[in-house]
């Protein structure tokens, strides 16, 4: 079986049958690929959809499981997947009509051990949006074959999500490859850790994925407590990155996202976390992160970068002010 597409279900009775239908409206053969949901607690009917779903065609699955996060719920999918390559969809997002035939047409041609695709952003009446309007991020979707290091370093930008790529399973099943569990932008931890163990990638500019942006999503929500366990979970990451860097023998990407994270640290220290702004610059300051890169960073990062390179506290404050 080529491919196996694990889909995390919590809470989304609304959206499910729609990725689910977007799936199954593809141009393979059902014996070539599977559907597995992966029913991670969910308490709002989305349990029995995914059965109803499941008794309806033959290449779907269903895991019920205990609520342990999305990072659990994708591990989950990964250790029962039988294809010879896994594909993640979150389940209130979906996928363009017929694109899987190509997507495996070129892997197969190419050998990958990975492939990137396109992806658009959708709000809830399906309406294609651009959230970076003004300076869109760096991305080089070439189709050249390079290694895991290089795509990392030359053409993946800062986007790390992982239901852009589709992944050979063998690099999936190792503790090294699996998703970080109980963290926040476990995708951005996972990325670099699959494509450093990649020696065949490349990407397709074709627009394959729907990106829902809806209201209440978890890495939207403005609740304080979450806001908190947040920078706490970017902390995480710039450890995380560093030990990676020292592995890759080109440390460029990884300066310019741990950047990237720094810079979203010290904005939310100057927004959310004024009063506890000096013990959080200061431990930026003990991870080393200071000066920040600019590698890749659009033009309205790198001006913040360099104003934050000026002065981390004077950065502060201004967004205290601006923001009061």
């Amino acid at each position: 079986m080529f491919l196996s597409i694990i889909v995390p279900v919590f809470n989304v009775k609304a959206y499910l049958e729609r990725c689910v239908d977007s799936l199954l409206d593809q141009d393979l053969d059902r014996t070539d690929y599977e559907i597995i949901l992966v029913d991670d607690g969910s308490t709002d009917g989305s349990s029995g959809l995914c059965d109803e779903l499941a008794e309806r065609e033959t290449n779907i699955r269903v895991i019920h499981k205990e609520n342990g996060g999305l990072s659990s719920a994708r591990n989950a999918g990964i250790a029962v997947a039988g294809g010879d390559y896994i594909q993640f969809v979150d389940s209130d997002d979906y996928l363009m009509p017929s694109v899987l035939n190509g997507l495996r047409e070129q892997i197969e041609k190419q050998d990958l051990d990975i492939l990137r695709y396109n992806y658009q952003n959708v709000n809830e009446a399906s309406e294609v949006f651009e959230p970076n309007k003004v300076s869109k991020p760096f991305t080089d979707y070439s189709t050249t074959v390079c290694n895991g290091v290089t795509f990392l370093t030359e053409r993946l930008g800062y986007a790390c999500y992982a239901c852009q790529f589709v992944v050979r399973a063998e690099l999936l099943r190792n503790g090294n490859s699996t998703f970080t569990e109980g963290i926040y932008f476990e995708d951005v931890d996972w990325t670099p850790r699959i494509l450093l163990q990649a020696q065949r990638v490349a990407s397709t500019d074709t627009m394959v994925y729907n990106y829902l942006f809806r209201t209440g999503s978890i890495t939207r929500t403005p609740d304080l407590a979450k806001q908190k366990k947040k920078l706490t979970d970017r902390l995480y990451l710039i450890d995380s990155l560093q030990k990676l860097k020292q592995q890759s023998g080109r440390p460029e990407w990884f300066d310019g996202m741990i950047s990237q994270i720094a810079l979203s640290i010290v904005t939310a220290a100057g927004i959310s976390f004024y009063p506890e702004r000096r013990t959080i610059l200061r431990t930026l300051r003990e991870k080393e992160v200071f000066p920040l890169s600019t590698f890749h960073a659009t033009a309205g990062a790198a001006k913040k970068i360099r104003l934050t390179n000026l002065s981390p506290a004077l950065m502060c404050l201004f967004l205290h002010l601006k923001n009061r």
